[in-house]
C-alpha cells in the first residue's frame, strides 16, 4: 500500500512532530475496514423479492383455459386451476432462488461489492474500525491522554482521525479539518507519504498549543512508524 519512501516520510514527520509536543501521533493504513458480507446478501434478497413483481410488470400471467365449455365439471376445473397455481408458485420460488444465488455471487466480487456498498455504510465501518484500533493500539493509555490516531482505509477511499480526551476536550472538532484535508489531497494525487507528513505536521501544531513538549520529560510512548494492516 505504501512505498519505502512513503514510510520514511511518515516516520520522519511523526518523529519531528513529537519533538514539539507531549502528544503522540499514530498513523495506520488499512487495505479495507470491513468485509461487508451483508451487502451481497441484501442485494440478493432485494432481487429475489422483486423477481415476481418484475414478471407481472412484464405482462407474464398465469391463466387457466375455459374448461367448462368443454364439458368439464366444477371440481375438475378447480383441480386444474389449483395445479396451475401450484405450478406458478413453484416457478416463482425457483426464480427467486436463482436470482438470489446469481446476484449474491455477482455482488460478492470485490470491486462490485465496493460499488454496491452505500457510502454511509462504508463511513460507519471506517469510523468503527478507527475507534477499535485507537483502543487496541493503546492510544488511550498515554500519560496525558493526548494520543491522536490518523487512519486511512484504502478500499473505501476514506480517512478518520480520533483524538483522545486530553486533546479533544480542548480542541474544537473543526480544528482537525485542515490536517484531514491535507491528507486526502495527498492521497488523491498519489503521494500518500507527503499527504500523511503534512497532516502530521498540522496535527503537531494543534498538539503543541495544548500539550507542549517538556524538554526534561517527553518520552516516546508509541511507535513512530506507520502501521499497515492487511484486508479485514
Amino acid at each position: 500500500m505504501l512505498s519505502n519512501d512513503d514510510r520514511a516520510k511518515i516516520e520522519a514527520a511523526v518523529r519531528a512532530a513529537e519533538l514539539r509536543t507531549s502528544g503522540e501521533v499514530y498513523c495506520v493504513v488499512a487495505q479495507e475496514s470491513g468485509d461487508y458480507r451483508e451487502i451481497p446478501l441484501a442485494w440478493a434478497a432485494g432481487a429475489a423479492l422483486l423477481g415476481p413483481a418484475v414478471l407481472l410488470l412484464a405482462g407474464v400471467e398465469v391463466s387457466v383455459p375455459d374448461l367448462i365449455d368443454r364439458g368439464w365439471n366444477a371440481a375438475q376445473v378447480g383441480d386444474v386451476a389449483s395445479a396451475a397455481a401450484r405450478g406458478a408458485l413453484m416457478g416463482a420460488i425457483l426464480l427467486q432462488g436463482l436470482l438470489f444465488a446469481v446476484v449474491a455471487l455477482f455482488a460478492a466480487i470485490g470491486p462490485v461489492r465496493r460499488v454496491l456498498t452505500p457510502r454511509r455504510v462504508k463511513r460507519r465501518h471506517v469510523r468503527q474500525r478507527a475507534q477499535e484500533l485507537f483502543l487496541a493500539r493503546n492510544l488511550s493509555a498515554t500519560r496525558a491522554r493526548t494520543g491522536v490516531l490518523i487512519y486511512v482505509s484504502m478500499a473505501e477511499h476514506m480517512a478518520e482521525l480520533v483524538a483522545d480526551e486530553g486533546v479533544s476536550s480542548k480542541v474544537d472538532a473543526k480544528a482537525w479539518e485542515p490536517p484531514m484535508a491535507a491528507l486526502v489531497a495527498g492521497l488523491k494525487r498519489g503521494d500518500a507519504g507527503a499527504g500523511f507528513a503534512e497532516a502530521v505536521g498540522l496535527c503537531a501544531d494543534i498538539l503543541a498549543e495544548h500539550a507542549p513538549a517538556d524538554a526534561a520529560d517527553n518520552p516516546n510512548e508509541l511507535p513512530d512508524a506507520v502501521i499497515e494492516l492487511p484486508r479485514f
